[in-house]
């Protein structure tokens, strides 16, 4: 990823077509050691695209893997009338907290 992101700053910067001594002075430039053989491996394969191609390629990639969490039409709907009792819930954890707090008296676990 590291590779990656060297080679994007460098086609942002204006180098359309970054050398390996480029992304390696990239990386060098923050302590990061590059090896030769995934500096290669990125470049080759790039080469002859497009970066702006690469990346709409990647999003359509990305959109075809699942990425849980997805909600259903039930739970849309339950999702607004509950709107209305999270606001309480949080009002009385809130409470809570401060009751906690005083509980604790300036001990910690460990002092």
């Amino acid at each position: 990823m590291k590779y990656l992101a060297a080679y994007l700053l460098l086609t942002a910067g204006g180098n359309a077509a970054p050398s390996s001594e480029d992304i390696k002075a990239v990386l060098a430039s923050v302590g990061v050691e590059a090896e030769d053989e995934r500096v290669a491996s990125l470049l080759s394969a790039v080469q002859g695209k497009n970066v702006n191609e690469l990346i709409e390629e990647g999003r359509a990639k990305l959109a075809s893997v699942p990425s849980g969490g997805a909600v259903s039409g039930g739970a849309a709907a339950a999702g607004g009338a509950a709107a209305g009792s999270a606001e309480e819930a949080v009002e009385e954890n809130k409470e809570e907290e401060k009751e906690e707090s005083d509980d604790d008296m300036g001990f910690g676990l460990f002092d």
